[in-house]
């Protein structure tokens, strides 16, 4: 009989999130590591891979601190090409340029381009080459409720997204007979470090929480239970698809206009 008990663990698996250094991706590193997996905290940041490993190891987790920059592109993919028992990779990094369409000039449109959908391409694909050979694992990368949902100022940087959901779902066609799973998780507003600028705005704050359903941003923890359902045996039978994070943003109907 299926040990339903064991649905959420994780014990004896090896994870790799990519971001781990802060914000979502901080949450998503504790939140598999308190179900037993062993971190591979990897960040631009080394000293927040650090402190995140640190405190994985003093609640009696297991993790270790990598430097990592997804913008190296060899670096980055020999780093996960060498995980060869990589059981689960969460990608998390994103920038945004929040302009409006006309006024995007080329180099803001690619070093959007470069870091979200480019970026995430190196990560997935070196990751599921791996866990083809092995035949199992779960690739887990963060899209956004702008894989479906745009508004002024957020062209390119939904544009990137909605690229990162498809090709996350012809991963998961392409892998699935090799038994690995590739699914993207869609936040709606989160408080973290990207959305500094936003979160420092009190009309743009209000104006952001008033949207969704709850009346409220997400706190980066509240990510961290998508990220474990989708790593774990809890998640065996997903694959394709967005996990919408959001608050009801996407089910509610309401338009605003938001500064630029």
């Amino acid at each position: 009989m299926f040990d339903y008990r064991k649905l959420f663990d994780l014990t004896g698996k090896k994870a790799l999130v990519v971001g781990a250094g802060s914000g979502i991706g901080e949450a998503a590193a504790l939140g598999l590591a308190a179900h037993g997996a062993h971190v591979l905290c990897a960040d631009l940041n080394l000293e927040g891979g650090q402190k995140v490993t640190e405190a994985i190891k003093s609640s009696g987790g297991s993790a270790e601190a990598i430097a990592f920059d997804m913008r190296d592109g060899e670096a980055a993919k020999k780093i996960v090409g060498d995980l060869t028992d990589l059981d689960v990779l969460v990608s998390t990094p994103a920038i945004n340029v929040r302009k409006e369409l006309l006024n995007i000039s080329e180099e803001e449109f690619d070093r959007v381009i470069s870091l979200n959908l480019k970026g995430t391409f190196r990560l997935i694909t070196a990751a599921g080459r791996n866990m083809k050979a092995r035949g199992k694992g779960s690739i887990i990368t963060f899209a956004s409720i702008r894989a479906h949902t745009v508004e002024p100022g957020q062209g390119v940087y939904a544009a990137t997204k909605a690229g990162v959901l498809q090709m996350c779902r012809a991963l998961a066609a392409e892998l699935g007979p090799y038994g690995v799973r590739v699914n993207a998780i869609g936040p709606g507003v989160v408080e973290t470090p990207l959305t500094l600028p936003i979160t420092s705005n009190k009309d743009w704050y209000n104006a952001y929480a008033a949207k969704s359903a709850l009346q409220r941003w997400a706190q980066p923890h509240e990510m961290a239970g998508a990220v474990v359902y989708l790593a774990s045996d809890a998640g065996s039978f997903v694959t394709g698809t967005l996990t919408l994070v959001d608050g009801g943003w996407t089910a509610v109907d309401g338009r605003f206009t938001p500064p630029l």
